[in-house]
């Protein structure tokens, strides 16, 4: 592997490594959504969920798809899912405590 697939890699998880970010790639995996209904759940100000899909989609996670006034978005990626899940095992085999101590170190 080159450092360019390396640093290209890097790019694509550091557009996903956000609490918020994660969440809307959780509810587009079920499916399409209206930035209105992400903004609904996500609970933050349209502002910053447009900024947050604004990262993603430059990242090349999502797309989106104006509709007369709403804009939607979709992922790109099938292997999302996946990918989550592989994640998901990983905190479920790792001590919540030695979780929270690496939290704490970066800090």
């Amino acid at each position: 592997m080159t450092r360019t697939v390396s640093v290209r890699r890097a790019s694509v998880l550091k557009a996903m490594a956000h609490p918020t970010r994660l969440m809307i790639l959780d509810l587009l995996a079920e499916g399409e959504r209206c930035v209105c209904e992400l903004h609904a759940v996500v609970g933050s100000d349209l502002t910053t969920v447009s900024k947050h899909l604004s990262v993603l989609r430059a990242a090349g996670l999502v797309e989106d798809e104006r509709r007369g006034q709403q804009v939607f978005y979709r992922t790109l990626v099938p292997c999302l899912n996946g990918f989550l899940a592989c994640v998901d095992g990983v905190l479920e085999r790792r001590p919540r405590a030695a979780f929270e101590l690496a939290r704490s170190e970066r800090r």
